[in-house]
């Protein structure tokens, strides 16, 4: 199974969020969160957001690009469980269990769009208000096309 984790090639998502993710946490779309969003919302950060943000699962704060990788069942679970407990405590969800099905769908839904990219691919989010709601839209950038460097960090002998 694969999923997407957080990866930042320089500081500007630190200043273009209210809250960065932090680098290399297990992220999904999140475009839930602006389910019933208007222009009106769409103002400073919260617009960078919307238009390009990724949502990290463990600050539940927002990234520009992630990279596809493995990750096991089991932690994929435990996502979905935390996910849950977001969904309950910020979104007033009935309960965890009520939820649980909801957060295994949205990240169902990453491991989809990561499930055909080989490791190291990195993804990119961009949102726009529809007539009928939130619109995704997905680019992908294979490793080939990045440089080896900014995917990749590399000891010298001295380290």
């Amino acid at each position: 199974m694969k999923l997407a984790r957080a990866i930042h090639f320089d500081e500007s998502d630190m200043n273009v969020f209210h809250a960065p993710a932090r680098t290399g946490e297990w992220c999904i779309s999140g475009g839930f969160e602006f389910s019933n969003w208007g222009e009106g919302d769409l103002e400073g950060k919260a617009r960078q957001a919307f238009a390009n943000g990724w949502l990290g699962l463990e600050t539940f704060g927002r990234v520009t690009f992630v990279a596809v990788t493995q990750v096991q069942e089991a932690e994929q679970q435990r996502l979905a469980q935390d996910l849950a407990e977001h969904f309950v405590q910020y979104y007033g969800a009935p309960s965890v269990e009520a939820a649980l099905d909801v957060a295994r769908g949205e990240i169902a839904h990453m491991s989809d769009l990561c499930a055909d990219h080989a490791a190291n691919t990195l993804l990119t989010v961009a949102r726009s208000l529809t007539p009928s709601g939130v619109h995704e839209a997905y680019r992908v950038i294979t490793p080939q096309e990045a440089e080896l460097e900014a995917l990749a960090v590399h000891a010298s002998p001295d380290t």
